[in-house]
């Protein structure tokens, strides 16, 4: 049954006039977003003031089957399942089972990190604000891509292997290691797996009746996704990507169904459609409070003044208006989730391809109409700097191979395979092989065997990786430190391109010849 979409649209000089637009209109602007960014199917829902204002699907869920993407398509949401780990620990805290400022070795007792004084003073509130030290994306390549051979406990131990890349405390750098650390802290007190404890403890009281803590449970469900994902400048159905051992940190399987539900038992204050209230107003105060700041550009779109971290969730304000809000990606999809707390306003869009500038253009589009902004087209906007990036991103990659092509045209200078052939070994990533096969030479990362491919020369100690799956869009060099009788004894890899994810965490391995 059609609805309408009533929301703030224009703001005049006599004070803000709201209309009521035909929800074809949105219906126009998503289906103009699935065909500028290619994206194969998005899902977008609406809340406001505890009602449903919107929730639709369009697109296919899949490019193999062409099923249609709906409102009940299950999505990986990626990091926005970092909320309901925070929410947890909070019902943790109430039920005085943990405080925030606890010692992580208090649950954890082997846990180290590379500094013994932060190993004795890292808390749970450190795990899950992004303030412990490591870098953006550090150690990611533990589990990720998917199908690594590390488990849960071998990345909380490995996780001392990690040389910080900022002082204790100091900044904010993304970091998804430590929100493993904090899953397994809920899994040592509660005695639950991490993707048991959110179905029982949150997902059944909230009512999102059809998601579930991680993809391997979401299996029998035959309405989900594909991830897609560009190879040669068209998107391509590509296999799921998320290890079971980082669910803490992304693994929930959603719907926009749900996702709407979540948002509203958020903007209720945290309490459920019978009336019972899952965290503290004092806990929820913790988790929307500022933990650790960011910088904010003089100039943005939404007259941002501050900007940062609380516990779970991205914090800051546009026009007035404290806003809460997280993304997700995955190789093949990524998510966003949107909530203006004081206008009980919720927006999620959930999609198929890795895309963000697909769910900015519609989460800014509605943002604006509900603030009162005029129109300022982001359809147009995001499409415009995305072929600005594109081509950018593209120079960069055709530069290293036309370079790498004219330095294979003279053998002579090319490195030997007695120089670099060997096992390398990284501390906390393992083992990396690399060896010749017939003509060319190849790479294998023992620990994430989908982590293989070819090694073309580029200079006389260094190569381009160009991996096997090319969804990964992550080539990177492979550069070797040689010895004085010219054998290597170490390599490090860096990215041939910006566009690189930054959990493809190339720069931080240090891999020594075995």
């Amino acid at each position: 049954m059609k609805q309408k979409l009533s929301f703030f649209l224009l703001l005049l000089t006599v004070g803000i006039a709201q209309a009521q637009v035909e929800e074809k209109k949105l219906d126009e602007l998503i289906q103009n977003t699935l065909e500028t960014f290619d994206v194969p199917g998005i899902s977008v829902g609406v809340i406001k003031d505890g009602k449903m204002i919107y929730s639709k699907g369009f697109g296919v869920r899949s490019l193999t089957t062409k099923q249609p993407m709906d409102e009940n398509t299950l999505v990986g949401i990626a990091s926005n399942s970092k909320g309901f780990t925070c929410t947890a620990l909070a019902i943790l805290a109430d039920e005085g089972k943990l405080s925030w400022d606890d010692k992580v070795s208090k649950y954890i007792p082997e846990f180290q990190m590379y500094d013994p004084y932060v190993s004795q003073n890292v808390t749970i509130r450190d795990l899950i604000t992004h303030r412990a030290g490591l870098g953006l994306g550090q150690g990611d390549l533990m589990f990720f891509p998917e199908g690594g051979n590390l488990t849960v406990n071998d990345i909380v131990y490995n996780v001392r292997y990690l040389k910080p890349e900022n002082p204790f405390r100091t900044t904010l750098d993304y970091n998804n290691i430590m929100f493993i650390v904090a899953g397994e802290v809920i899994h040592r007190i509660s005695g639950l797996s991490w993707a048991e404890f959110i179905e029982q403890r949150i997902m059944k009281p909230v009512g999102m009746n059809s998601s579930f803590g991680s993809y391997n449970r979401a299996k029998a469900v035959s309405n989900k996704i594909d991830a897609h994902a560009p190879v040669e400048g068209k998107a391509v159905a590509v296999p799921h990507d998320w290890n079971e051992t980082a669910n803490a940190a992304g693994g929930i399987m959603s719907n926009i169904k749900d996702m709407t539900t979540w948002a509203e038992f958020l903007l209720n204050n945290f309490t459920t459609k019978d009336g019972k209230k899952l965290v503290s107003d004092k806990n929820v105060q913790q988790l929307w409070s500022m933990q650790i700041p960011a910088g904010v550009a003089a100039k943005n779109p939404y007259d941002t003044s501050f900007y940062g971290y609380g516990m779970g969730w991205f914090l800051s304000d546009v026009k007035g208006h404290k806003q809460v809000q997280h993304t997700g990606g995955l190789i093949g999809t990524v998510t966003q989730f949107t909530l203006i707390p004081d206008m009980k306003l919720g927006i999620v869009v959930l999609t198929n391809q890795q895309s963000g500038a697909a769910f900015n253009t519609i989460t800014n589009t509605l943002k604006d109409s509900y603030l009162g902004i005029a129109d300022r087209n982001w359809l147009k906007n995001y499409g415009d700097r995305m072929k600005k990036t594109e081509e950018m991103f593209d120079k960069q990659k055709k530069d290293a191979y036309a370079k790498s092509e004219a330095f294979r045209k003279n053998k002579n200078l090319q490195p030997k395979a007695e120089q670099f052939a060997g096992t390398y070994t990284d501390k906390w990533f393992g083992d990396v092989e690399i060896a010749q096969q017939g003509n060319t030479y190849r790479i294998l990362c023992k620990n994430s065997p989908r982590l293989k491919g070819e090694l073309l020369p580029y200079s006389n100690n260094s190569f381009i990786i160009r991996w096997d799956d090319r969804s990964y869009d992550a080539d990177a060099y492979l550069i070797f430190d040689y010895d004085e009788s010219g054998k290597a004894q170490s390599a490090r890899l860096k990215p041939v391109s910006d566009v690189t994810d930054f959990s493809f965490d190339f720069d931080d391995l240090d891999l020594r010849r075995k």
